[in-house]
């Protein structure tokens, strides 16, 4: 790869979560100028505000405080709509992606595409033809916004995304540094894997050293942050989601019921809330504290592992 001060941008996919952090931290290790670092958020629910639906509501405004804690920018980009536009297409097209600029204005592009439905969730699967909310609602959303951003042409980009080996077995074969998708004549764009052969340890270790309080999700017991109601959640997820988020655990069931097709195949997300039911009080110790104080980024005393550290990491596989 390239000397990192050769980029005029390093752009951070940071989803909050411990993966994308760390490699924010990793940045600041190595001495990059923070001048040229950007945070990039997508919102998987919609534009800012959005009614949650699948994610966590309060990652936005974690992001925001993340991002003013280190004093640079976070820039939020979204597909119309959101996931719950998305996957209720029924003849028409999908919606625009729209984004955030430099100077607080917002743009977008898309929504001429072909006509196309949907009507089911995204399906357990590494297959992102099946598995589409991470295709539609993040890598392409990106994409979108890199392509139809004058500020980048001539210019050299770098993107930072915090996947694994450790994570998975298709993870593993992922390359560490390679041409970004939006590489090409107007615009140098690479894409690298900073933490790629990192241990779970040592993602922990980096925030332990900036002293970072993790996203609430994994003090109230989640391996990872995803989506509250990601589709890979297992059972005792999906209970410890109802309790937090009634509403939205339901709206997703009356779908399933609408749509006669069920996110886990064999399975309903009824009966999956039900086979984690009998292990409440004990697979995760949920204080809601977590998700009604503004979040604190950095520990102003000791600092210590997050309840969810080292657990179930359930995702693509």
């Amino acid at each position: 790869m390239n000397d990192l001060e050769d980029y005029d941008y390093i752009i951070v996919a940071f989803s909050g979560g411990k993966d994308s952090t760390a490699c924010f931290l990793d940045l600041l290790d190595r001495g990059v100028d923070k001048t040229k670092i950007e945070l990039w958020h997508h919102l998987i629910d919609g534009a800012p505000g959005s009614e949650p639906f699948m994610d966590w509501p309060i990652t936005e405004d974690y992001c925001r405080q993340f991002a003013t804690e280190f004093n640079v920018p976070v820039y939020f980009s979204w597909r119309e709509g959101g996931f719950e536009q998305e996957m209720l297409r029924n003849g028409n097209p999908t919606g625009k992606v729209y984004w955030e600029n430099e100077d607080g204005s917002i743009r977008s592009s898309g929504g001429k595409g072909p006509d196309g439905t949907r009507r089911k969730f995204p399906q357990v699967s590494a297959d992102l033809r099946v598995r589409w909310c991470s295709a539609y609602l993040k890598i392409d959303v990106m994409s979108a916004a890199i392509n139809n951003q004058e500020r980048f042409k001539g210019k050299k980009a770098l993107v930072v995304t915090g996947e694994r080996a450790e994570e998975s077995k298709s993870r593993s074969k992922y390359k560490t540094f390679e041409n970004h998708r939006c590489h090409g004549k107007l615009r140098t764009v690479h894409h690298w894997r900073p933490i790629h052969e990192w241990s779970e340890e040592q993602v922990w270790g980096i925030m332990e050293k900036h002293r970072i309080m993790a996203h609430p999700a994994y003090w109230l017991g989640w391996g990872r942050l995803s989506c509250i109601t990601c589709i890979f959640g297992n059972a005792n997820q999906w209970a410890s989601a109802a309790v937090l988020y009634p509403e939205m655990v339901e709206r997703i069931a009356k779908y399933e019921e609408e749509f006669g097709f069920t996110i886990k195949q064999g399975v309903s997300v009824r009966e999956l809330v039900e086979r984690g039911r009998p292990y409440e009080g004990t697979i995760i110790a949920m204080d809601k504290w977590w998700l009604e104080e503004k979040p604190l980024i950095r520990s102003k005393g000791g600092w210590t592992l997050p309840s969810g550290a080292y657990g179930e990491s359930v995702g693509p596989n």
